[in-house]
């Protein structure tokens, strides 16, 4: 069989892939890869800290509203009711301390005509925020949040016995008008800021260093204190 030209010659321009070749291709495809791989990273930590974010928030949120409902009811109570503690002490603090506060008021139930009085008292145990309330001598410890980095409480008060928080301006209470708890003494207490920080509990440690604690500041005016300003208890 005689050979054909033209199938010699077709057959050795079939050449095969180079080294060379198959080096950029794997170099081209590492980098695709190792691109969508740092993409992927970065997407899953920032939902990682939103996520965190958010939860830490919400929880900072739910302590501080718990917090300002009892601490807005100090000195309640009804006409009959009469209570020593509530009337000589609607507001307990330690003179040393900033971050303490136990407040007393009447309890009255939805259901029910048996009223009771509370004493409620929130404090740092280590990093947790910590509301006690006791009643008829029957304590209820509950740990509201953990990881606390600031529990602060300031005191708007009334020293002159105006009915006016010391140090309003045009009807604004300024920062400067809240008093730590050495600064009060027998001054009537009208208003207190609580400030209130933490950080979330990660099981990732890059969350760490990119959430700052999350921090709330509220003014609680306590009702019944504000009410009888003008009233000696």
């Amino acid at each position: 069989m005689r050979n054909n030209p033209l199938i010699n010659q077709s057959m050795s321009d079939k050449k095969g892939v180079t080294l060379i070749e198959l080096l950029v291709v794997l170099v081209i495809s590492v980098i695709v890869i190792g691109g969508v791989y740092k993409v992927f990273i970065a997407q899953t930590r920032a939902y990682t800290v939103q996520d965190q974010v958010a939860e830490v928030q919400q929880d900072v949120r739910g302590a501080m509203e718990i917090m300002v409902r009892d601490i807005r009811m100090a000195g309640f109570q009804t006409n009959t009711f009469g209570n020593a503690a509530i009337t000589n002490n609607p507001i307990v603090f330690v003179p040393n301390s900033n971050s303490s506060v136990t407040v007393n008021y009447e309890y009255i139930p939805m259901v029910g005509n048996s009223t009771t009085p509370n004493t409620v008292t929130y404090a740092l145990s280590g990093t947790s925020l910590i509301r006690t309330l006791s009643v008829n001598g029957v304590q209820t410890v509950t740990d509201l949040l953990d990881n606390v980095t600031n529990l602060n409480f300031g005191y708007g008060i009334d020293a002159n016995g105006d009915g006016i928080i010391d140090g309003v301006v045009n009807g604004v209470i300024p920062d400067a008008a809240f008093v730590p708890a050495a600064n009060v003494g027998t001054a009537r207490v009208l208003a207190i800021r609580i400030t209130l920080a933490a950080n979330p509990a990660p099981a990732d440690p890059d969350v760490k260093t990119m959430v700052s604690p999350r921090s709330l500041t509220s003014v609680v005016i306590p009702r019944n204190l504000f009410f009888k300003r003008y009233q000696a208890y």
